[in-house]
């Protein structure tokens, strides 16, 4: 398991699935859970897990010292859109690195849920 002095990564051995109302965004059985010191920690979903029809790149951008540089998707599904509701580091730090190719969800109309131990 890979660890900073602030942040672990830790597979999962659960089902984590996303859902926006009735339709289902992500379902996976691979996620990996991130805990960051003063943050609630993240489930991070394999892309290959994900509608990726209902994501759209964002304009946002952001860099971590700890993760790397974030991609922000907007979730769009039936004309609708939340805006900046999922985020990627497509090459994160060494340290973190079994998030690369993974993502993270996080907006209030969201549900995520997870069958975790």
């Amino acid at each position: 398991m890979p660890e900073t002095d602030r942040i672990t990564t830790e597979p999962l051995a659960a089902r984590v699935r996303v859902h926006w109302d009735d339709t289902l965004i992500a379902d996976s059985t691979s996620a990996i859970r991130l805990a960051e010191r003063g943050y609630p920690d993240r489930l991070y979903v394999p892309m290959d897990d994900v509608a990726t029809d209902a994501l759209c790149v964002s304009d946002t951008v952001t860099k971590c010292p700890y993760k790397g540089q974030a991609t922000y998707y907007h979730v769009h599904v039936d004309g609708d859109r939340l805006d900046d509701a999922a985020w990627s580091y497509a090459k994160p730090i060494v340290d973190v690195e079994s998030i690369a190719g993974h993502v993270a969800f996080d907006h209030e109309a969201l549900t995520i849920l997870c069958e975790c131990d």
